[in-house]
């Protein structure tokens, strides 16, 4: 999928030292249950899995390249319901990418993509209770904050609260 500045595809075996790079900063994996990467072999292990749970209907992570700058992030669907015709997106940015615009251009091709492409009526997203950044930017790309889930995300030992949000 091409958007405007970015272009959203499969990830490939090729991306894992970008990948490495971008995710083995502990600000970037922060609120998340896994990282940082510290090794090439974590991020070439998260691209050997992603075929399977596509196939298995699980998951659809695609790697966001900025076509001047090169990959960015990771941008995904998963938790589908074909019953409620529902599914999370979630998406990480490295930290050059803070601020740039390319979560707003990423959520609309992922919207695009759920919405029109797939038929969904539902995308749900996260953020973690103490996570603002992250708040904001689901806020300004059209998520309503619904409520706050209390236990509801692991990371190791701690158990954290996170924010649902919701686009129609």
């Amino acid at each position: 999928m091409h958007g405007p500045t970015l272009t959203l595809r499969l990830p490939e075996p090729d991306d894992a030292p970008a990948l490495l790079e971008l995710a083995g900063d502990p600000e970037v994996t922060r609120w998340f249950s896994w990282g940082p990467y510290t090794t090439l072999d974590q991020p070439r292990a998260y691209i050997d899995r992603l075929g399977g749970q596509r196939q298995r209907g699980e998951q659809l992570d695609l790697i966001v390249v900025h076509r001047e700058r090169g990959p960015a992030g990771i941008t995904g669907l998963s938790e589908f319901s074909t019953r409620d015709l529902r599914c999370m997106v979630g998406t990480w940015f490295g930290r050059a990418f803070w601020g740039t615009g390319a979560n707003r251009e990423s959520k609309a091709m992922m919207g695009a993509l759920a919405f029109e492409h797939l038929g969904l009526d539902r995308l749900t997203a996260w953020a973690n209770t103490r996570n603002g950044r992250s708040q904001v930017a689901l806020e300004r790309v059209g998520f309503r904050r619904e409520g706050v889930l209390a236990g509801w995300h692991r990371h190791g030992d701690t158990v954290h609260d996170v924010v649902v949000f919701g686009m129609l």
